[in-house]
């Protein structure tokens, strides 16, 4: 039997146990395969693994090769990660959450894969949008990008933004309207914070994709970033997507956090230090 035939014995199978999307649903997505380990010394342990972790363990395998059922749903999930890579955010729903769209000087995505500078930095029309537009002296200033994966913004942001910005606004922290910067780093937050003089600025982040989930975003915190701001000064929250913290128990953290952060005044490895003195 060639590779063809195994595919097409395998689709009829998936579709046969209702598995198999309906040819209207623009993405293909199948569950994850049972465990196919042959004769299992211990079933139960494979299944208790398997249940903690989304990692691919206990799929058995043919001769030296994953069987294909697994090898389909690799492939699907790898296709998965390199959409939340080239494809960018909905701008419906920017426009629906009214968030003003910026650029970073990285002019399109070979760019911001090559250059990591020019993602670190406004482009000049959107430094001049945020000296006219954005208030300075505020204590927050939120900013939003795709990052490495569009696929984790369209997946949180709408859950995450409210409860983050209403737990700010319940302890009466001042703060700009958040912004979006398409194809951003990290380090753009430094330059955004500077030029409105926030106390602490946070950026929401699309990951890079991983083959387990393509969804998942952090939230990059620092207090007052100087030319002498290194990494250990800024504090990162990772893994936020629905199967790891969930985006609105990671907004109502992040809120917390922030106060702590503003009345410490610090962020990084100091922050943790002060922190755990204080406590």
């Amino acid at each position: 039997m060639d590779i063809e035939q195994i595919v097409e014995t395998v689709l009829a199978k998936i579709q046969q146990q209702g598995r198999l999307p309906t040819e209207s649903q623009q993405t293909m997505q199948f569950n994850e395969p049972a465990s196919s380990v042959d004769e299992p010394l211990n079933a139960q342990i494979i299944a208790h693994a398997r249940a903690i972790t989304p990692a691919r363990i206990g799929i058995g395998h043919t001769g030296t090769r994953m069987k294909t059922a697994h090898y389909l749903h690799f492939r699907v999930d790898h296709a998965a990660a390199q959409d939340a890579v080239y494809q960018e955010v909905d701008e419906a729903l920017l426009q629906r959450l009214q968030l003003p769209i910026l650029h970073s000087n990285a002019k399109d995505l070979k760019q911001y894969l090559m250059d990591l500078q020019a993602g670190r930095t406004l482009a000049e029309t959107s430094t001049s949008w945020v000296k006219q537009h954005l208030k300075k002296h505020i204590d927050v200033q939120i900013i939003i990008s795709n990052g490495l994966s569009s696929a984790a913004i369209e997946a949180n942001i709408e859950s995450i933004l409210p409860a983050l910005l209403q737990g700010l606004q319940l302890k009466n922290i001042t703060m700009n309207p958040p912004v979006y910067v398409k194809r951003a780093r990290v380090w753009i937050q430094d330059e955004v914070a500077k030029l409105v003089d926030c106390k602490l600025a946070i950026i929401l982040i699309g990951e890079r994709p991983g083959l387990n989930t393509a969804e998942s975003m952090s939230a990059y915190l620092i207090y007052r970033p100087t030319d002498k701001t290194v990494e250990a000064d800024r504090t990162v929250i990772s893994n936020i997507h629905e199967a790891g913290l969930a985006p609105v128990e990671a907004g109502a953290y992040l809120s917390e956090i922030m106060a702590q952060m503003l009345q410490l005044e610090c962020t990084g490895v100091t922050f943790m230090r002060k922190k755990t003195a204080k406590n």
